[in-house]
């Protein structure tokens, strides 16, 4: 064991040192008492300089421009910031991507406005391990819309194929909403050949991007994407509560409508009038006063992601997951773990999922020694790593950690 573990851990200093964008991992900001941070597809790390970005706008954005930033800046974030994550991270030309809301609320947006497009179109197909929220809202849309839910049940470790869903698919279907990573297993979803699949049977597809935006380069114009939602706190680094963005294709616009119907929403913003009339753009998603405190921390995030190019994001990921399945074949799968994750690099998001019935209680037992991974019921640890921001160097601490607490138990 202790060879294994010296030579596990020369090998990942090794890969640091030739690591192109080992130096970025300065530009987080440092965490006291954590050996190796495992969870940045839930919560990204905040940036070095985030908390003086935020005092900066307290103290002049806010503390001294007061309402006039309405006017000079913050009307208008929602589409620049969209826009700014459509290039970055989305393949979106711009117009066609809002900050706005929280993910849940985005996905009922647009699930609501999707399913009452065509009445001959009466069914949602969402796969029935999906995302909770996912599936709650589709249920609640559904019902709603007096719909009928249908159900893909893929195997939990290759994910959902473009043939899974064609056996569901018919004149019936009315949008198609699936994961583009699977945040259990990790497992990456061929969006382009589903995409198509649903296209060609004339139904709508939405994505959802929580696990993929910020770290898998995606092309939604070219691939044809009718809709998409995706949070901004996990591979963006937006903070916890960060609000959501939506996507909807440039052809779509005006067609749907979306349920909440609010003020930020209307044609005329500022005209008080006695009915609704949506606005033609991208910000008739909108409905409330946009967060904007909450916007700020994903726009270094975002800058750092351009200055890299989100292909080189990938390549990282795709050498952390790895070298994390190496880890796991030599240091856990001894210990009796699972692995729960499919071995494919090239159908796998950012994060590997391990499994083994103590791993509840190794959990605490890590989280208490400042290795921090998630877990996720039943038996489940999920890896989460996060390129611009995790070290190979983590990575092999957090699997020794792993081995030492279950070689405890």
């Amino acid at each position: 064991m202790t060879a294994l573990a010296t030579a596990l851990l020369d090998d990942a200093r090794a890969l640091d040192a030739a690591d192109p964008l080992h130096p970025h991992l300065a530009a987080f900001a440092d965490a006291p008492g954590v050996d190796a941070y495992l969870d940045g597809n839930s919560l990204g790390r905040p940036l070095r300089d985030t908390a003086e970005k935020i005092a900066a706008f307290v103290r002049h954005d806010w503390g001294t421009r007061l309402i006039r930033s309405w006017d000079e800046q913050w009307m208008d974030l929602p589409m620049v910031l969209g826009d700014r994550i459509g290039a970055v991270a989305l393949g979106a030309a711009p117009g066609q991507t809002v900050v706005a809301d929280s993910t849940s609320v985005l996905i009922y947006k647009l699930m609501r406005a999707a399913a009452g497009r065509h009445a001959s179109r009466t069914e949602i197909v969402i796969e029935r391990g999906n995302f909770p929220t996912d599936r709650f809202i589709a249920e609640g849309v559904a019902a709603e819309a007096g719909m009928t839910l249908r159900w893909l049940e893929p195997d939990a470790v290759r994910g959902v194929t473009a043939e899974d869903v064609a056996s569901v698919l018919s004149e019936r279907t009315a949008l198609v909403a699936l994961s583009h990573v699977d945040y259990r297993s990790g497992a990456l979803a061929d969006m382009p050949a589903i995409t198509a699949t649903v296209k060609n049977a004339g139904a709508l597809m939405m994505w959802d991007l929580c696990h993929s935006v910020g770290v898998i380069p995606m092309q939604l114009d070219a691939w044809g994407v009718d809709l998409a939602v995706g949070c901004t706190y996990k591979y963006l680094n937006g903070g916890p509560g960060s609000p959501a963005f939506a996507y909807v294709r440039r052809e779509l616009l005006g067609t749907l409508r979306q349920p909440i119907q609010g003020w930020w929403g209307a044609a005329d913003i500022f005209a008080m009038g006695p009915e609704y009339a949506p606005s033609a753009d991208i910000r008739q998603l909108l409905s409330g006063t946009p967060p904007v405190i909450s916007m700020l921390a994903m726009q270094g995030m975002l800058d750092l992601i351009d200055s890299v190019g989100i292909d080189a994001v990938r390549a990282k990921s795709i050498a952390l997951t790895d070298f994390a399945v190496r880890a796991y074949d030599e240091m856990l799968a001894p210990a009796g773990v699972r692995l729960l994750s499919t071995r494919d690099a090239t159908q796998r998001g950012s994060h590997v999922t391990i499994g083994h019935p103590s791993f509840r209680e190794v959990t605490q037992t890590l989280w208490a020694d400042g290795v921090i991974p998630d877990f996720r019921f039943p038996d489940g640890i999920r890896l989460g790593l996060s390129p611009l921001s995790t070290s190979f160097e983590e990575v092999a601490r957090g699997v020794l950690a792993v081995r030492e607490a279950l070689d405890a138990r």
